[in-house]
């Protein structure tokens, strides 16, 4: 299998010698092409910055991370903008729409700064907006969709460049029950159906049971890992709700 996500033993500090604080402990983990990989653990466990190591919006202050076997700790500050745009898809939880620019300009805008040629921006948000059924919003305004509309256009922006990994931050945390069940079966079936690498930061557990494996963060360690194998979507939740009642159930566990 092609190795999309590689972490090495990486470490974040913050603060100085007399009052240090270790967020991140020596982890190493690993993602594949295609996978749809969560991660958990308690309020402050390490895991958003785990994430914002990944997605080089900070620094680690040892280890390394690859990403399509380039070294994220030896990209020099010039190249990070453009690495990103590149290979790194988003999905927020607050959506960071524009409310100034229509769902289709949202949609395109990396393909704008890359200076894609309009036919083929056009055509690839076409694309897009048809495979999250959203094709009927694209000349509206942010502020004129429901929050379900939004994180389906922030979505379509995170795949627009068809990126080698797409990072989620608690994408289904802004939106109410229904609204995030239908979000978390969409992109678990665009992940299915494009292989389309995902890895998810989420405090829910049943979001949670959409992956294929969650990683377990406590204390800026993995505390543990479960795999879904050939397990049924309702087993795998289960098994995560025993994980979390060990770590102590600072996740929400009920849909």
């Amino acid at each position: 299998m092609e190795k999309i996500l590689s972490i090495k033993n990486i470490e974040k500090y913050y603060g100085n010698k007399g009052n240090m604080v270790k967020a991140i402990d020596d982890i190493s983990f690993d993602v594949f092409k295609g996978e749809f990989v969560g991660v958990m653990g308690p309020s402050g466990s390490g895991k958003t910055t785990l994430l914002n190591n990944i997605s080089t919006i900070d620094e680690v202050s040892a280890g390394h991370i690859y990403i399509n076997e380039k070294d994220l700790t030896e990209i020099t500050p010039k190249e990070i903008a453009k690495f990103r745009r590149e290979n790194l898809g988003f999905i927020f939880q607050d959506f960071n729409l524009l409310d100034t620019l229509t769902i289709h300009e949202n949609i395109a805008l990396a393909l704008t700064i890359n200076r894609t040629k309009k036919n083929e921006i056009d055509s690839r948000v076409a694309d897009v907006a048809r495979e999250l059924g959203i094709e009927d919003i694209l000349s509206k305004y942010p502020y004129e969709v429901s929050g379900g509309q939004k994180q389906r256009c922030a979505c379509a922006r995170a795949l627009i460049t068809n990126p080698k990994l797409i990072l989620a931050d608690e994408p289904t945390g802004a939106l109410d029950s229904r609204s995030a069940q239908m979000l978390i079966e969409m992109i678990s079936q665009l992940n299915k159906e494009l292989e389309a690498t995902i890895l998810m930061v989420t405090h829910d557990s049943f979001t949670a049971s959409y992956c294929d494996r969650i990683l377990f963060i406590n204390d800026g360690k993995i505390f543990t890992e479960l795999v879904k194998g050939k397990n049924t979507r309702k087993q795998f939740f289960n098994q995560i709700l025993d994980v979390v009642a060990l770590l102590g159930g600072d996740v929400r566990n009920v849909r």
